[in-house]
């Protein structure tokens, strides 16, 4: 398995689907701020909790010039689904076969992603990597972490 990049490191280049099917890759990240959370599966239990934590905080997030993506495996279809079901306020990226989960180190052992989250900064660092994460509290210990709380 791939090594997790650290703090103050570039990501590896990388490419991920949006629900409409575009190509979202490493240079969009730039510009803002960007958490990018890696979650094992839409619509189960931990992962619903956590992207409606999200959801939940999404006016703190935008006030504080922070955008937000969550990352699984799950294809395009399914992260539009899980979307509407819980009125998610922030896109869900699909990276089918696990290419970019493996190339950050995220890839767990039953071939779904492990919940881990990056604070990008606006250049496109990582300022922060998130190795272990409670669904529950986690929107909010970044917030906090990035002084918007």
């Amino acid at each position: 398995m791939t090594e997790m990049p650290l703090q103050g490191q570039n990501l590896p280049p990388l490419s991920l689907l949006t629900e409409e099917g575009k190509t979202l890759s490493t240079g969009d990240l730039k510009g803002q701020p960007t958490i990018l959370y890696f979650y094992p599966k839409d619509d189960t239990p931990g992962c619903t909790k956590e992207a409606c934590a999200f959801r939940d905080r999404m006016d703190d997030y935008r006030q504080a010039g922070i955008r937000v993506y969550g990352v699984s495996l799950d294809s395009p279809e399914s992260h539009r689904k899980f979307r509407e079901k819980y009125n998610l306020n922030f896109p869900l990226l699909s990276d089918e076969g696990g290419k970019v989960a493996s190339s950050l180190g995220v890839l767990g052992d039953r071939g779904k992603a492990r919940r881990v989250t990056f604070l990008l900064g606006a250049d496109g660092r990582i300022a922060k990597v998130y190795p272990n994460v409670s669904p529950e509290t986690h929107a909010d210990e970044i917030l906090r972490d990035a002084g918007a709380a």
